[in-house]
């Protein structure tokens, strides 16, 4: 299922952003991630020409994040052009922030405990 399938953040499910967090852990990939990013689109050899690494390796990066739905590609010929698909990016970002951010018991009791041993008593 495509990241863009989703109607809100809420909907996404922890394999999806699994998969997503592992397609930009790798450190190339992310690079190459960036690099779409900084630009309206791409081809697969300007990319190969910005790395030191051949031009199958950049089509197997490209390959894992178009499926992890972060790239799109449109074909010009015999040319493969990418460019970032800036909405998943965002429910991505926001999925993530909203799911580590999300209080459960054990942490809203965690957080009262913490607070109630940093104030400071009266006559102290």
């Amino acid at each position: 299922m495509n990241i863009l399938e989703w109607r809100h953040p809420k909907r996404m499910d922890e394999s999806t952003l699994m998969r997503i967090a592992k397609a930009i852990a790798d450190p190339t990939r992310f690079a190459i991630l960036k690099a779409i990013a900084s630009r309206e689109e791409i081809s697969c050899g300007q990319l190969a020409e910005l790395f030191p690494i051949a031009q199958a390796t950049v089509s197997h990066h490209l390959n894992v994040l178009m499926n992890a739905g972060l790239v799109e590609m449109r074909k010009q010929g015999q040319h493969h052009y990418f460019r970032l698909q800036r909405k998943a990016v965002r429910l991505f970002g926001e999925w993530l922030l909203r799911s580590l951010a999300a209080e459960t018991p054990d942490t809203q009791a965690t957080s009262a405990h913490v607070s109630r041993e940093n104030i400071p008593s009266e006559g102290g």
